[in-house]
């Protein structure tokens, strides 16, 4: 299952696994009968946005939400950050708005933690204000939000680690109608080392501070994203919390078919549903709130801030040329990683449109193309630490952000070029 033979090309190691799911799909349908499942209680459609978290309110919304719920969270959050650009004025700092969204990537997630702590030995790195993360970048940005001192541990999850660290095996019990073919308990295991109630009291620290921490996962049954604020559920007085903290970070990294999903209790109309959530890459690969949502939005009549989005792709974003081998699983690989990267790309568009229209500095990091590493294996720690050093040492020296997604890159016009256009403009 997760042989040597199976990693090629720029194939990702994970879309192999999805492949193969095609055929444990087939099998499951031919054995329907035979399979059992775990019955579940979900939540009816009438009562899904009803759904909620007892004794945890307000610690979620929906990803694709409405523009007023958006902005009702912001509002609320307006006076603290307000305060807390005051303060760094009074310290004599720039009052930047900075946002690190971080995407997925499973194991190329080493990428941008090399970068990221890098960038902190360089001295250069800002405190982010906003803070998201999805799948892997899940796992990275609760660690950046803290800040340096959380850089050795950074460093730790993705070059200390192998794949039996990450997952075992389990293939026949995924292909005979079980909810994966993996199971993913070392990686709770791993969260859990390190994701402890003092982790918890220092995020909800920075949270009351009015920074912000966002974890993206994908509500499978109703096929919508869901951002939860993980300041908020560090902040909850609910003997839940850190439970459901850590459930969230799993739930983000769960491959749909390849690890579990994560299954979330929640309450509607008086009765105990389940939610199934699995990795928030399935239904955006990285995001960022609305930056028009920022303190203009607050009606605090407050001049609105410069702010600065630096988005970390946890992948290559160039086409990579690979010949296919003429057979089901080469073909239906190559089109899944193809999907991958392009619904990769769509979410940078928008996130580039938006820092447009609200002129907001765009700043976009990824594996650089001349990377030509293989991973042997998913997690392979050899892999895994060849690609932090990369991203370390563009970060430590000095990393040249991408001012734009690919093909929208701003290029400077000539003269000529210039005066053809006045010529043409005039006439």
């Amino acid at each position: 299952m997760f042989s040597r033979g199976e990693s090629k090309g720029d194939r990702s190691r994970f879309v192999v696994h999805a492949t193969l799911l095609l055929a444990a799909m087939l099998l499951a349908f031919l054995n329907a009968g035979c399979a059992a499942t775990l019955p579940r209680i979900t939540v009816p459609e009438t009562l899904v946005d009803e759904a909620h978290l007892s004794g945890m309110e307000g610690v979620r919304i929906w990803g694709d939400a409405s523009e007023e719920s958006l902005r009702q969270l912001v509002r609320a959050e307006a006076p603290k950050m307000q305060a807390l650009m005051q303060s760094r004025t009074r310290q004599g700092e720039r009052p930047v708005i900075n946002i690190a969204a971080i995407s997925g990537g499973a194991d190329d997630g080493a990428f941008g933690a090399g970068l990221l702590v890098g960038w902190s030995d360089a001295g250069t790195r800002p405190d982010f204000d906003l803070v998201t993360g999805v799948s892997a970048g899940a796992l990275i940005a609760p660690f950046v939000f803290l800040g340096r001192r959380k850089d050795a541990e950074l460093q730790d999850i993705f070059t200390k680690y192998t794949q039996q660290d990450i997952f075992t095996k389990n293939v026949i019990s995924g292909l005979v109608g079980g909810p994966a073919l993996a199971d993913s308990s070392p990686l709770a295991r791993l969260i859990a080392r390190y994701v402890d109630k003092e982790f918890l009291r220092e995020v909800a620290r920075e949270r009351a501070k009015g920074r912000i921490l966002l974890v993206g996962t994908t509500n499978l049954d109703a096929q919508r994203p869901v951002l939860w604020d993980m300041g908020r559920i560090a902040m909850s007085d609910s003997p839940e919390a850190l439970g459901l903290f850590r459930n969230v970070l799993l739930a983000s990294a769960s491959i749909p078919g390849v690890f579990p999903p994560v299954h979330i209790q929640v309450r509607a109309d008086g009765r105990t549903y389940d939610e199934m959530h699995v990795d928030g890459g399935v239904t955006q690969q990285v995001f960022v709130v609305p930056p028009s949502l920022s303190l203009r939005s607050a009606g605090q009549g407050s001049k609105p801030l410069a702010r600065r989005v630096f988005i970390i792709r946890n992948g290559k974003i160039s086409p990579e040329w690979q010949p296919v081998e003429a057979n089901t699983l080469s073909i239906t690989g190559r089109s899944i990683s193809t999907l991958i990267k392009n619904e990769g790309l769509g979410d940078l568009y928008r996130i580039y449109a938006t820092a447009k229209r609200d002129h907001m500095d765009f700043n976009l990091a990824a594996i650089p193309a001349n990377f030509e590493m293989k991973s042997p294996a998913p997690f392979d720690q050899k892999y895994m630490r060849a690609l932090y050093d990369v991203g370390y040492r563009a970060g430590r020296l000095g990393f040249k952000w991408m001012k734009a997604p690919p093909g929208l890159e701003e290029q400077p016009i000539s003269q000529t070029k210039a005066r053809d256009l006045a010529v043409s403009t005039n006439n």
